[in-house]
């Protein structure tokens, strides 16, 4: 039935008879204390209020009780003429399956990295993003946008294309947003186009972009397999041109399966819960 507006929360249909509707629900404190600590980036480590405020969409009003409760709270610090996000989160995030498995991984990525030369990253995926767990780049190397706990679109990246390819494709076809995000030229937005690629790179167990996170920036990437699910991946980043062959390919293959050996090993003790993936 057709109705017109009465007053917020009510509508009256053509009968004049007037019924409650649910009001939307208005931002919680705990959520727009989250859409000010999401504000702070890699490109943006020291924030003044006036900052904030613009990133977060926040009355500076808001910001600035917001701040004092975190200061408080050990969440944000002070800064020379700033805030920025407290250590203290770190110490929390650390703790998690994920980061378990980020402290087994980083002797595997740093030998890739010192017998390469190339930048390595291991990321997990996070709805339909890539989140980079760790980085170790060559100095040289060209210059990435994605640093540790950044998150990508995952249809523009080696490492998110990797863990897409090891979901349900039929299910992917359905949920993945139409189109996927554009970050350049060479992404591949299209649903349809992208299941296709995937389908191949699931095939190939190897995943590669050119130039579709940014221009001039290509990488390759493989997953790490426990229980037959992929629960993260790795890659390598190098300039578009670059000469990067098979052997760097078979390292990166190598590096992911004794990254699995390892965590598999410390479930087989016990660990079962740390595993970063639901059995």
């Amino acid at each position: 039935m057709t109705g017109i507006t009465d007053e917020p929360g009510t509508v009256r249909g053509v009968d004049d008879e007037v019924r409650s509707v649910p009001a939307a629900e208005p931002p919680s404190i705990l959520s727009k204390a989250f859409d000010l600590l999401r504000a702070f980036n890699s490109e943006s480590r020291v924030m003044t209020l006036s900052e904030l405020s613009r990133a977060s969409g926040l009355p500076k009003s808001t910001v600035h009780r917001l701040i004092a409760r975190l200061i408080d709270l050990g969440a944000v610090e002070t800064h020379r003429s700033g805030y920025v996000v407290s250590l203290d989160l770190l110490q929390l995030a650390v703790n998690t399956p994920a980061g378990g498995m980020r402290d087994n991984a980083l002797p595997f990525l740093a030998a890739l990295h010192r017998w390469s030369g190339l930048s390595v990253e291991l990321g997990v995926l996070r709805q339909f993003d890539v989140l980079f767990l760790d980085k170790m780049a060559r100095h040289g190397a060209p210059e990435h946008r994605a640093g540790v706990g950044s998150r990508l679109p995952a249809n523009a990246t080696a490492l998110g294309k990797i863990l897409l390819a090891s979901e349900n494709l039929e299910d992917l076809e359905s949920f993945l947003p139409r189109p996927m995000p554009l970050m350049s030229g060479a992404t591949v937005t299209d649903v349809d186009e992208l299941v296709i690629e995937l389908r191949k790179v699931r095939g190939d167990a190897i995943a590669h972009e050119r130039d579709e996170a940014q221009p001039g920036v290509s990488s390759s990437a493989v997953p790490i397999i426990i229980h037959d699910f992929a629960v993260g991946a790795v890659s390598v980043t190098y300039a578009t041109g670059a000469d990067v062959g098979a052997k760097v390919q078979n390292a990166l293959r190598d590096t992911a399966a004794q990254i699995a050996r390892v965590c598999k090993a410390e479930m087989a003790q016990g660990k079962t819960h740390y595993f970063p993936h639901e059995l």
